[in-house]
């Protein structure tokens, strides 16, 4: 329920605070003084988007704050599904917006995103105005409608899984069908390409012994050639290498017996003497190893040629990553083999899922239908209290092509106001009275059927005068009884229903004209009464109707 609305530097307001009472309230005012301000300064709490034309002149920034009472309802895990602050009974809302566009919103004095607001708004406050009339020739909304006074939540709900679920199965197996379509087309190509990769039999590091291997094949002579020198270097002849260095060790073990500092310098001789011949022997070694093969020459070659065809190929730099994408490519082929086995069991459970929609789609729409009739009864027993005796409504029920997020279902409202008048859709045939009427009466039907805390009428009478706008005040009343209504009224029969009654007006002072709102005693209310039945020049006679019509005789 609203308790408040504070509203600074907004259009024509300067500062205005409102407080509203449970019940039935009603705001009037003439055509101008500002009315439809204060509606949209409250839609601008409720998450519609601002704009800093709407800041008072000269202001830096306006705000809007409402205090909403919450304590019947449950709220609670909507707050903490959103991770804000649930403070039980009261919740403050606001809006500022400033002049160099910049718009923030806080729900309890947390800043919030303003599509959490406008969902937290919608669940507040149900604003209709004028325009929201047009929604009735809207098929999706007649559907809502019959959902809410059918009570279908549970199994529109369920089938809203269910077809969720259906969708996302049913688009899996497009996509796999795609990529079954896809991989057929290059199969071959793949499998040409998977051939000559398995074919080659790689094997990680094989390119750089290759290389090392074609690099000695190439030049096997002067390796020979070379080790040849170095064994006979070291120990060919008594000039050699070796030959000298035992001779120096000779030496130093003779000395050493008369100049014993010399024995570890003797020692480190003879340490390399045996280093330099394990490294004679070595090199003696590879000169037996290497041998010149002419035949082995081309077979490298070759080898590394088509290696680095490969790699030119596909873009690679290494042996590893070819062996890479041969198994990639492995895994491709494997998947392609198994698609078909994929194709069929993704088929069978798109197809168990669609069978469940169907299901659940069935039972939303008997539910759908066997309300109906409820609801076409009480809503021509309404219309007929609205002075529309000969009234005839039906929900024409149509099955879809395709089932969709709402259902199997479409349906229409068909209407006639007159005898003798065949039923038609409400959009080509109604009046703009007849659908305010026909509007009227189905809030009031849903407010019985939901928990709203608040629905603000904006001049719902239009068209509408005389004992008809008494009952439209009468139905506004009754709902007041088990909600918070607020209506936007020029019809003095709606006004003397409220509990409450606000006055907004224009206060001109100087070069500043200035919308002021404020709630009228008894006596004032009699002489707004009067003015909205007599017009400018109030007279007796319109004041003592005014009493009347207030009950104060």
């Amino acid at each position: 329920m609203l308790k408040s609305l504070y509203i600074q530097n907004f259009a024509l307001i300067d500062s205005l605070r409102i407080g509203f009472d449970p019940g039935f309230s009603v705001i009037s005012g003439e055509t101008g003084a500002g009315k439809s301000i204060i509606l949209g300064a409250l839609s601008l709490i409720l998450g519609q988007r601002a704009d800093v034309k709407q800041i008072k002149q000269d202001a830096e920034k306006c705000v809007i704050e409402g205090v909403f009472d919450l304590s019947a309802y449950d709220l609670a895990p909507f707050f903490e599904a959103l991770d804000w602050l649930y403070e039980g009974d009261e919740c403050i809302l606001r809006r500022e917006i400033w002049s160099n566009g910049k718009s923030r919103a806080f729900v309890n004095d947390s800043p919030v995103y303003l599509n959490d607001l406008k969902e937290l708004g919608d669940r507040l406050i149900d604003i209709h105005s004028q325009h929201q009339n047009l929604s009735l020739n809207d098929n999706l909304f007649q559907l809502n409608v019959v959902d809410l006074l059918a009570g279908t939540a549970k199994e529109r709900a369920e089938y809203g899984e269910a077809y969720s679920a259906h969708r996302s199965s049913e688009k899996a197996l497009n996509d796999l069908r795609e990529q079954s379509r896809k991989n057929r087309e290059e199969e071959d190509y793949l499998r040409f390409q998977h051939t000559s990769l398995a074919e080659m039999n790689l094997q990680p590091g094989e390119q750089e012994r290759h290389e090392t291997e074609l690099e000695a094949v190439v030049h096997a002579e002067e390796i020979k050639t070379g080790l040849f020198a170095a064994t006979s270097l070291l120990s060919e002849d008594e000039r050699s290498v070796e030959s000298m260095l035992r001779t120096v060790a000779d030496t130093l073990h003779n000395v050493q017996r008369f100049y014993p500092r010399l024995s570890e310098l003797a020692a480190r001789v003879d340490s390399a003497f045996i280093e330099l011949k394990d490294v004679r022997e070595e090199i003696a070694g590879y000169f037996e190893e290497i041998e010149f093969d002419p035949g082995r020459r081309p077979l490298l070659e070759e080898r590394l040629s088509a290696i680095y065809d490969l790699q030119k190929k596909h873009s690679v730099a290494t042996v590893e990553e070819l062996i890479d994408l041969c198994d990639e490519m492995g895994r491709k082929l494997e998947n392609i083999d198994s698609l078909d086995e994929r194709l069929k069991e993704l088929e069978r459970v798109t197809d168990e899922m669609r069978k469940a929609m169907t299901a659940k789609a069935g039972r939303l729409s008997k539910k759908r239908k066997e309300a109906a009739p409820r609801i076409e009864k009480e809503l021509m027993e309404r219309l007929a209290y609205l002075r529309m005796p000969n009234v005839k409504f039906l929900c024409d029920f149509k099955p879809k092509e395709t089932p969709d997020a709402t259902g199997a279902d479409t349906v229409q409202f068909l209407f006639s106001a007159n005898k003798n008048v065949a039923l038609q859709p409400v959009s080509q045939i109604a009046s703009g009275g007849e659908t305010s009427r026909l509007m009227l009466c189905i809030k009031a039907m849903i407010a019985g059927a939901t928990s709203l805390p608040t629905i603000i009428f904006d001049e719902i009478d239009t068209g509408t005068s005389g004992e008809v706008a008494d009952r439209v005040g009468a139905i506004m009343e009754e709902m007041g009884g088990r909600m918070q209504v607020i209506g936007i009224t020029h019809l003095p029969q709606i006004a003397s229903k409220g509990t409450t009654h606000f006055l907004v007006y224009k206060e001109d002072s100087g070069n500043i004209v200035t919308t002021r709102i404020k709630e009228l005693t008894p006596g004032e209310r009699v002489q707004e009464i009067a003015r909205m039945l007599s017009g400018a020049e109030i007279t007796e006679q319109a004041i003592e109707n005014a009493k009347v019509m207030l009950n104060k005789i």
